[in-house]
């Protein structure tokens, strides 16, 4: 690892998919919304509007808790944030600095590191800034949105683990359905703290805000480590701050000095009553909790896949969930196909995932080669994009491949009485094996794609090697 031994934390703010804000009725899903079109009297914070608790953040958060191998809070209270920023209309965000709805967990990632959660709390997001040349923009569609921050114990040593756990993060919180997890309208961000040390003791962490893909999270955290090594080397000292990330260059530049804790002036919020939740209240909220990665991961594990497979299947919830019921009704074989199919997907357009059965249906035509691998592709897309019965597909399509020998033999017959074929076929007798791909080809032109290549390969070898 070198000299000094980095060690990152990072803090991961996730929007959680409620239909309204956290604290008003405003409609929650501001994409392309005008500015300053989703905003209500108490996102505004006009004088005399108090806020009200949305309960359907409180069941996520306790869902994502449960994700998190984390325990639910018995009680918990909300905290003003304070700090000026024309984004922020109340001058104070609302937090949980105190006493969080989520307590310690665990996450254990499948390479083996496991990194422990310190807390994760609910707290409500702030407007967005436009900046021009000389003024900048508000607009408050985001103010007020539902977020938990999930705050992990600085257990990371390596920019691919600190992606790893970025990406394990998203699978947990679109599995468990806390959020929608889309990255590009920033439904999930990454802060990412990072310092190096040549000692037991911590080196000075600089804070890289606002992250909203897994590619710049590891991007992020191997130039910080080469920059603050660069610094140490040079016998310089590196400063407690906040950077950012210019993705285009591939550097981090300074922003501000890191603030502490006393720097906001928490102080606990008096409008709103303390969030309640008795054991049994914490259940009712978990109750119908879906399958999470590990669980797919351990089901998975005879199907003998490269981990790249594994990880487009585990990119999405319903592409696991269908591996899983082929390999529930079906056996490992037809969930083995269907799984690379799905690796090895290359689609344009929404994705329907079929239903089990046409799945099922798709790997034993495959597998008994009526269809070759070419036409289980074709029959492949035609599933996704919602047409059904996969057997039908391959009818009336015309991709069933014929098996019958002695009519693959007769199309064989016509092919190499053809001087046309006569140069290939004295290739092959001279030894060269590649000039069998011409024949085959020739045959599989006269059967219209029907014949089964590699019982066309097996009968001419045995006519004519």
């Amino acid at each position: 690892m070198g000299k000094y031994v980095p060690t990152i934390g990072i803090e991961c703010h996730v929007q959680l998919a409620t239909k309204t804000k956290l604290f008003s009725r405003t409609d929650n899903d501001a994409r392309q919304a005008e500015p300053n079109s989703k905003v209500s009297e108490i996102d505004f914070a006009l004088p005399g509007m108090l806020p009200y608790l949305n309960e359907e953040a409180v069941r996520l958060a306790a869902r994502a808790a449960k994700a998190l191998n984390a325990k639910v809070a018995n009680v918990s209270r909300f905290d003003r944030k304070h700090y000026f920023y024309p984004d922020l209309t109340k001058g104070y965000q609302i937090s949980q600095m105190y006493q969080p709805t989520i307590l310690a967990g665990l996450v254990e990632l499948h390479g083996g590191v496991k990194v422990r959660i310190n807390h994760a709390h609910l707290e409500e997001d702030a407007g967005k800034l436009t900046h021009h040349d000389n003024h900048s923009l508000v607009d408050l569609n985001r103010a007020g949105t539902p977020l938990i921050e999930i705050v992990s114990e600085p257990d990371i040593h390596s920019a691919a683990d600190a992606r790893i756990f970025a990406e394990e993060l998203h699978k947990l919180m679109t599995f468990a359905e806390v959020t929608h997890g889309d990255l590009y309208h920033g439904n999930m961000r990454f802060d990412v703290n990072v310092s190096i040390s040549d000692s037991d003791k911590l080196g000075v962490r600089t804070e890289i805000k606002n992250l909203n893909s897994f590619r710049s999270v590891e991007a992020v955290v191997a130039y910080e480590i080469k920059r603050q090594t660069e610094i140490l080397e040079s016998g310089g000292k590196v400063v407690q701050e906040t950077r950012g990330w210019l993705d285009d260059q591939g550097v981090t530049t300074s922003q501000r000095s890191k603030e502490n804790a006393e720097d906001y002036r928490y102080m606990p919020d008096p409008d709103i009553p303390p969030i309640v939740l008795s054991k049994e209240k914490i259940a009712d909220l978990q109750k119908d909790f879906p399958k999470m990665p590990a669980q797919y991961r351990q089901e998975f594990k005879d199907l003998k896949v490269d981990s790249s497979v594994l990880n487009v299947i585990l990119s999405n919830q319903e592409t696991a969930e269908a591996v899983s019921q082929v390999l529930s009704s079906s056996g490992l074989e037809p969930a083995k196909k269907i799984a690379n199919m799905f690796a090895g997907l290359s689609f344009e357009g929404d994705i329907k995932i079929p239903e089990t059965a046409d799945l099922v249906e798709l790997a034993k035509m495959l597998s008994s080669s009526e269809i070759n691998s070419n036409a289980g592709d074709v029959i492949f897309k035609e599933l996704l994009g919602g047409t059904k019965n996969a057997r039908k597909i391959a009818t009336d399509k015309n991709l069933i491949q014929s098996n019958d020998e002695d009519e693959i033999t007769e199309i064989i017959d016509q092919v190499l009485r053809d001087p046309a074929a006569q140069q290939a076929v004295d290739d092959v007798k001279s030894g060269n094996d590649k000039a069998i791909g011409f024949l085959v080809g020739q045959v599989m032109k006269a059967s219209k794609g029907q014949a089964n290549p590699g019982i066309v390969q097996k009968i001419i070898r045995q006519k004519i090697v």
